[in-house]
């Protein structure tokens, strides 16, 4: 058990390289309830949000979930984060799931830029469960059952469960099919332990969790994102709508603009490096003898039996297949920038088992 986020929370049950070939190949369980889940409505909640994140929510119909970012005035990115529309079509209300470690600060942001005839409301008497991999739609669909024809990747609903109100997302942070699910933290562990009684759900700890999104090639805040990255340099363009890309009034949005015309100075990329010696946070990239960036994230990945990095470097070498080299305690180790995922997504864009 680790401290992370003001929790304690496990770090890996029985080894993290099992852990995570078990979530690939099986069902993994995890615990993500030091997430934030907030809900905001009221009849000003979609241009009341659209005005902090660059998400077309009035497009957005009931039981769809968007990825977002909340945003800074320059552009710059303070957190990202889930929304989903509980409501009417466009209206909302709508379920936001943020960071846990950004979560305090995103609240406070939320009530010091909502106008006052918006609601919201701070879960924190909810849990959030995460079941993550090729066999979690037919796990979930004994206990609940209709579930994996019922829903597809970035599609949420409600459900009962003894009694209990779950609210699943199709959705995940591993790039494996799998589901979010909310309930009462009362009802989280009877919960828990009814899908771990199924003999292809084992639980999975943080460290798993960081080497499956980044074989998936997911940025996690405060490492790959963050106030002084955008959505453009960081590869998260999709993440703003054609409508609010043409019609802007988000915070950051001229300066977004600009870097979706003219190709920002430095781009988000992935790296496969030779040997067995991972990159960490921090490393130096360098190219023709020049640094040109620096690794964000990195470790071994057991999917692909290599070290594997996620790095910021220069355009002018963010092309994939160019060669560079990265500086691991004072020894430069040859890599190459390679297009993310580095596993293909498994998601379910059908519902279905």
């Amino acid at each position: 058990m680790v401290p992370f986020a003001g929790y304690s929370m496990p770090m890996q049950y029985e080894g993290i390289i099992a852990e995570h070939l078990w979530t690939r190949t099986h069902a993994g369980l995890f615990d993500v309830s030091h997430m934030g889940q907030l809900t905001v409505d009221g009849s000003e909640a979609t241009g009341a949000l659209e005005a902090l994140m660059p998400a077309d929510l009035a497009a957005l119909k009931s039981g769809r979930v968007r990825y977002s970012l909340l945003l800074a005035e320059n552009g710059g990115i303070l957190d990202d984060l889930m929304v989903t529309n509980i409501g009417k079509d466009g209206e909302g209300p709508f379920r936001l799931v943020v960071n846990g470690a950004t979560k305090h600060d995103d609240i406070a942001h939320l009530r010091a830029n909502l106008p006052d005839a918006v609601g919201m409301a701070c879960h924190f008497d909810h849990a959030l469960l995460a079941l993550q991999g090729p066999e979690a739609a037919a796990v979930l669909d004994e206990l609940l059952p209709g579930i994996a024809d019922d829903t597809a990747f970035m599609q949420a609903v409600s459900r009962d469960w003894n009694g209990t109100a779950l609210l699943i997302c199709r959705a995940g942070y591993t790039g494996e099919d799998g589901f979010e699910i909310s309930l009462p933290e009362e009802s989280a562990a009877e919960f828990a332990d009814s899908l771990m009684a199924d003999d292809r759900v084992k639980p999975v700890g943080l460290g798993a969790r960081d080497s499956l999104r980044l074989e998936a090639g997911l940025p996690l805040y405060g490492h790959d994102i963050d106030t002084s990255t955008d959505p453009v340099s960081a590869g998260l363009a999709f993440a703003i709508s054609r409508r609010r890309r043409d019609e802007g009034g988000f915070p950051g949005s001229d300066n977004i603009a600009r870097m979706l015309a003219e190709s920002p100075p430095r781009s988000r990329v992935g790296l496969l490096l030779d040997g067995r010696v991972p990159a960490r946070e921090g490393a130096g990239v360098s190219a023709g003898g020049e640094v040109v960036g620096q690794v964000t994230s990195g470790g071994f990945a057991p999917s692909v039996e290599s070290p594997i990095a996620m790095a910021y470097v220069r355009d002018d070498v963010a092309k994939s297949g160019t060669e560079v080299t990265v500086n691991v305690r004072g020894r430069e180790l040859p890599a190459r920038v390679v297009d993310m995922p580095f596993v293909p997504h498994n998601y379910r864009r059908q519902g279905g088992k």
